[in-house]
């Protein structure tokens, strides 16, 4: 299995900080985010190659971030270099397929999310359920949920309907950054653009993909930190106490 990690964004939000260095390098504790994620998921040792997918501007520095690790880690520069030329994550994806011929279930993650759970849980979810699969949380916040992607399921988890900020959200369940293909649905990429998927926003494609096909949503089991400014960033670095189920 293959992890796809989306780190070609600029993060504007989080400027001055993020002006010249990558978001998912900042650390949070003792680690960057990436360390947070890839250290956790390598546990379930069912990956065999990371692919961090940057932009021009910042793949040195996750060149020399992978050089420190142990795992398996390729870094694929899409050539961008502004926030307004970037490629957009599911375009990202298909990208990176391209350069580095993957064949493979893929596990697909934003590599600027901060977790108190493990992926691992998500992972064994997934490979239990034998099809592409994302995760769920309960979100009250009406305002929230126009940002985000939303899904209706039924009884066995079932994604019945996926939209990606919807200005009528159906449900309250929303969508975090993190994906499973099967190796057939992952083919299915190029397809999906063609189709019409957004491809801004990484949940665009699953949401296209849950039309033709089967997709599980499995409730997510802990807290997902969203860092989205420098007061958030900030709250993070006091309140996270790692990974606690």
């Amino acid at each position: 299995m293959k992890c796809l990690i989306l780190a070609a964004g600029y993060a504007t939000r989080l400027y001055p900080l993020t002006e010249n260095f990558p978001k998912p390098l900042l650390t949070v504790g003792d680690k960057t985010i990436l360390d947070w994620l890839v250290d956790d998921i390598d546990g379930a040792r069912l990956v065999d190659e990371y692919v961090v997918i940057s932009n021009h501007k910042f793949a040195h520095h996750f060149e020399a971030w992978a050089r420190t690790k142990t795992q398996r880690i390729t870094v694929v520069d899409d050539g961008t270099s502004t926030n307004e030329t970037r490629l957009g994550a599911v375009c990202d994806i298909q990208f990176a397929i391209r350069q580095l011929a993957l064949d493979d279930d893929m596990l697909v993650i934003a590599g600027d999310n901060v977790l108190d759970f493990s992926l691992q849980h998500f992972i064994r979810y997934a490979r239990a359920k034998g099809t592409s699969c994302i995760m769920r949380f309960y979100e009250p916040s009406e305002q929230r949920l126009l940002k985000c992607g939303v899904v209706t399921t039924d009884a066995s988890d079932r994604v019945l309907r996926m939209t990606e900020k919807s200005p009528t959200p159906e449900t309250h369940w929303c969508c975090p950054p993190f994906y499973y293909y099967t190796r057939q649905d992952a083919r299915l990429v190029p397809q999906g653009i063609a189709a019409g998927c957004g491809t801004d926003a990484p949940g665009s494609y699953i949401a296209w993909l849950a039309t033709q096909t089967v997709v599980h949503a499995m409730e997510m089991p802990g807290r997902r930190f969203d860092i989205g400014n420098l007061e958030s960033y900030e709250q993070v670095k006091r309140d996270y106490r790692g990974i606690i189920q």
